[in-house]
């Protein structure tokens, strides 16, 4: 049951992170044109980082589930 929910979260996790990622690279963009998507508050670099601590708490799943597996073999 765990293994299933940490799967599901991991996945989760990456997509949102990837998500983040694509609008800020697109505001980033858009902004070098004076233009900006209105509905984001944040600036691209903050987008940016929420990206990057999504994909560490994917990364520290994945690491989990790659020690259960050790685990269980040895």
């Amino acid at each position: 049951m765990i293994n299933k929910l940490t799967s599901f979260f991991s996945r989760l996790f990456f997509a949102a992170a990837l998500i983040v990622l694509v609008v800020a690279v697109i505001d980033w963009f858009l902004r070098l044109f004076g233009m900006t998507l209105s509905f984001i508050s944040y600036q691209p670099g903050r987008l940016f980082e929420f990206s990057a601590i999504l994909l560490i708490f994917v990364t520290v799943l994945l690491l989990r589930q790659i020690r259960e597996k050790l685990s269980k073999s040895a």
